[in-house]
């Protein structure tokens, strides 16, 4: 099973629209998935039409210990699960400062749950606070979305120096797997620019960082699309949407990538089929 947390401190870079999306295309190749919303403001719940009410187990309840994974999880589909959030889940930063092993809540409840996934996709809130801390020590990838703009370098050292903490601390198998550029429009020089700032960052630093040495700067680019936009109001990913747009054809393609990237290190006795 991979695990894996998409991650970004900076709001508005197309997150959570790749956590559900990416989720819900390596759902529609036929894999297990179980989506994971860590974001208080439930954007991944929202986007699969997932409204959670009172006395529904979330999230909240799940680093609370007030539930177990399997009874906050819900079925979309066959191939595709949600663990819904709410904004009770914004409590937990507060509620779980002064535990005793907070960074470790989600790990332990996850190797309690027997429940059977091919992928685990974590959806992460824009904060580097205790809920983005518990999805490093749970998982063993982390996937950066990254829009192609001067901005999306600001912060990304201290991002990349958060990863690198918990993966030497608390978290020794944690890679940065894959970087993936979303909003991308193929029309503008600052885009070629920035994608080229950003691949020659990650080439110059990948040598002297063991922790993303192995990343893949994912080929396939989201470009902006509208409909991507507007599906999140439907309560349906770009797939159930509009599933013949240019969206749905880069999060195939993306979905696609992902895999290939599975087996090519399966092949190779790599560490992600581990």
């Amino acid at each position: 099973m991979r695990s894996i947390a998409v991650i970004n401190q900076k709001g508005g870079v197309g997150k959570t629209t790749s956590s559900v999306n990416l989720a819900a295309a390596l759902a529609d190749s036929g894999r297990r998935v179980c989506l994971m919303d860590l974001d208080p403001q439930a954007h991944a719940s929202l986007h699969v039409g997932i409204t959670a009410v009172d006395g529904d187990a979330t999230m909240y309840e799940v680093l609370c210990g007030d539930a177990s994974l399997a009874q906050a999880r819900r079925k979309i589909d066959d191939h595709l699960s949600v663990v819904p959030s709410n904004l009770d889940l914004a409590a937990a930063e507060l509620e779980l400062a002064g535990e005793v092993g907070r960074e470790m809540i989600l790990r332990d409840r996850m190797h309690d749950d027997d429940a059977e996934f091919d992928y685990l996709v974590l959806d992460c809130p824009p904060s580097l606070g205790v809920l983005t801390v518990n999805a490093l020590v749970a998982v063993k990838e982390v996937f950066l979305p990254l829009q192609p703009h001067f901005l999306a370098l600001h912060g990304l050292s201290k991002l990349l120096r958060t990863v690198e903490v918990v993966s030497r601390r608390l978290n020794n198998e944690l890679r940065l797997s894959g970087v993936m550029l979303c909003m991308y429009d193929s029309n503008t020089r600052l885009a070629a620019e920035v994608t080229t700032d950003i691949d020659e960052f990650f080439q110059a630093t990948r040598s002297a960082r063991d922790f993303f040495r192995q990343a893949k700067f994912f080929e396939t680019r989201i470009r902006r699309n509208i409909r991507l936009a507007e599906a999140p109001s439907f309560g349906k990913s770009i797939f159930q949407y509009a599933g013949d747009s240019n969206g749905a054809a880069d999060y195939r393609a993306l979905a696609e990538e992902v895999i290939a990237q599975e087996e090519a290190e399966a092949k190779s006795g790599g560490r992600i089929a581990a």
